[in-house]
């Protein structure tokens, strides 16, 4: 009987991973001189044993300022790991993340990687004290076994240069006195509303060029980039006001059903929010239909030192007159 021969098969790698919860008492460790590290309890990992070292003041006098991170290998072996570590905020929710790329090897018992520039001492009491204490979320994954390295998705770039070049484009939009070609397929894939224009019952559907109106330039340009490369550009590339970009961007993302574009937009917004803009901004998000920009408002609002200043702006008047079902939850939140 004739042998039956094997394909060669690639090893995988396998990785195991782990999480522990570090939380540091600040009022005590914050005055310690530069290189004073404070160490978590060990916890395994991957089969291994691992412990968190941190510098309140820095790893040395040149990261002072600064609070370092770093992860030591307690086991005698050499260990290819990847580790990330994040500090929650104030909210609970995670706020900023160690600068740790890619898999590093410990060298043995005593091997450390980490990042010695994470996060600036005012920025970690502003926005992650809690009741005195920081809580540092630390991860390690151990990576086993031998891989080929796989490139980064890069289907965004090949997208967008398609967008740039629009070869093969069949489907343009004049808006104004421009006009942008783009491809009804990638146009559909991406949006349940133009599929239904493009590709449905719709006359669009057999039109060659489509008329639109209520939509700038300048916002169809950048939301049609998103389209095609899922990535928002640099708000220096946004012009002179970045907000009421995100404004017009937002309005046309729920216009199109692009929701994660929705979600980014609602971020970029809520990060600008201030007690002079909150009450518009809340008008904005109940127009749109943005629940999580709209409770993250009401949110702002329910702290009485924001809501004393909140108002007596004019946004507060305006949402008071369009609003009054919001107004109605403000007193709600605020009462309780």
């Amino acid at each position: 009987m004739a042998k039956r021969s094997r394909t060669p098969r690639l090893e995988r790698r396998t990785i195991d991973s782990a999480f522990h919860e570090f939380r540091v008492d600040h009022e005590q460790t914050k005055h310690l001189a530069a290189g004073t590290l404070v160490s978590s309890d060990a916890f395994p990992a991957g089969g291994y044993m691992w412990r968190v070292k941190y510098f309140p003041q820095g790893f040395t006098e040149a990261e002072k300022g600064y609070v370092s991170i770093f992860f030591e290998l307690l086991s005698k072996a050499n260990v290819p790991a990847i580790c990330q570590a994040f500090v929650t905020g104030k909210d609970g929710h995670p706020r900023y993340c160690a600068d740790i790329p890619g898999v590093r090897w410990f060298p043995g018992a005593g091997g450390m990687s980490g990042c010695s520039r994470f996060v600036s001492q005012p920025d970690l009491e502003e926005h992650c004290l809690t009741e005195g204490h920081v809580t540092f979320v630390c991860a390690v994954m151990v990576t086993r076994g031998s891989s080929i390295p796989v490139p980064a998705p890069d289907i965004g770039k090949h997208l967008g240069a398609l967008l740039e070049t629009s070869d093969g484009a069949d489907v343009s939009f004049t808006i104004g006195d421009e006009t942008f070609r783009a491809h009804r397929a990638v146009l559909a894939a991406r949006s349940a509303v133009f599929r239904a224009e493009l590709l449905g019952s719709m006359a669009e559907a057999t039109m060659p060029n489509i008329t639109l109106h209520d939509i700038a330039p300048a916002t169809f340009r950048v939301m049609l980039r998103f389209v095609y490369t899922d990535a928002l550009p640099a708000d220096s590339e946004l012009g002179g006001s970045p907000s009421e970009m995100m404004k017009d961007l937002l309005a046309a993302a729920d216009r199109y059903a692009l929701d994660r574009l929705k979600i980014l937009c609602a971020q970029k917004l809520w990060e600008a929010v201030s007690a002079d803009t909150v009450a518009s901004t809340l008008a904005f998000a109940e127009t749109y239909s943005c629940p999580e920009l709209k409770n993250r408002c009401i949110g702002f609002f329910a702290t009485w030192g924001n809501f004393k200043k909140a108002v007596l702006t004019k946004g507060f008047v305006q949402l008071v007159q369009q609003f009054p079902s919001v107004v109605d939850e403000l007193r709600e939140r605020i009462g309780s």
